[in-house]
């Protein structure tokens, strides 16, 4: 009961936090593609995301397709969230839209295996943080909550007990700039694998203020990763819910797309527009930004 309640209250809170912040609705692209290992709750993560997005005022919109990485596509969306993805998902010419995308403000969010794709590709090794490993057999473990300030996990217990897969990676995402705020705490669980220099405490989740995606002379977005959600399950749990939509209205509120800023690059046209009529210098009387 107590950790209901405290679900509840985390989504209140997130959700109010969300509603007064986004002008409009705000257009996250799910990318899904695999080319090697394929979870089978990616369809149960895609439906989650989307039964719950009007809440919090974000329109998800899903492709599997690498042809939609095309400047003029991606230009539409406030943040593009890469989903469970393996191996080589996109060919030069989407890699080069999604590098001017993140160059235009373009927000990232990463999920899982998100981390095992594109593994050759430093731009977008560095936008999600780390390069995954490998990870011991999926079991019963503690995560614990090093920044709880954080959207993504102000509403976590101080020792989050779940069963997923604990991964390791092949770097330290502190090294170019991230902030972990969730480590997998290694006496919970087995592992007998040789883990390479990923630093302490032992990453699982963090966000970058600034993407190190970005080319020097870019405008970097915000970019969040989590390295939960392996399982079904996982994706019908309130708490990892609460936790991964902290992560993706955080992103959001970059302030360098459409949804929040005017004149950003990228984003939602339609939150343009509507920031516009509403602070139009010919209007007689303050009209209400809409809210979603």
């Amino acid at each position: 009961m107590l950790k209901n309640a405290r679900v509840a209250i985390g989504l209140l809170l997130l959700f109010s936090f969300t509603t007064s912040s986004l002008a409009t609705t705000a257009k996250v692209l799910i990318y899904s593609a695999t080319a090697d290992f394929r979870h089978d709750s990616i369809p149960t993560a895609i439906q989650a995301l989307q039964s719950q997005g009007s809440s919090f005022g974000i329109q998800f919109e899903n492709t599997e397709d690498k042809s939609q990485f095309t400047d003029q596509n991606l230009a539409q969306y406030d943040a593009l969230l890469f989903l469970d993805n393996t191996g080589e998902v996109l060919d030069d010419g989407g890699k080069t839209a999604f590098q001017n995308y993140l160059n235009l403000g373009g927000n990232f969010v990463g999920i899982h295996a998100a981390s095992d794709c594109l593994r050759n590709t430093t731009f977008y090794g560095h936008e999600v943080g780390a390069f995954f490993d490998y990870h011991p057999a999926l079991q019963n473990a503690t995560v614990d909550v090093i920044d709880a300030s954080h959207p993504s996990t102000s509403m976590l217990p101080a020792q989050w007990h779940v069963q997923d897969e604990m991964y390791n990676f092949k770097s330290d995402p502190r090294a170019i700039g991230a902030t972990v705020i969730l480590s997998a705490n290694e006496s919970s669980y087995v592992d007998t694998g040789t883990r390479q220099d990923q630093g302490t405490p032992h990453p699982t989740a963090w966000f970058q203020e600034r993407g190190a995606g970005v080319d020097g002379n870019g405008t970097p977005g915000r970019s969040f990763y989590t390295s939960l959600g392996h399982l079904n399950e996982t994706w019908q749990d309130d708490l990892f819910l609460a936790h991964v939509f902290g992560g993706i209205t955080w992103a959001l509120q970059a302030n360098t797309t459409l949804a929040f800023n005017s004149s950003a690059q990228v984003g939602n046209p339609s939150s343009a527009s509507a920031s516009n009529s509403t602070s139009s210098p010919s209007s007689t009387s303050a009209a209400p930004s809409s809210s979603s």
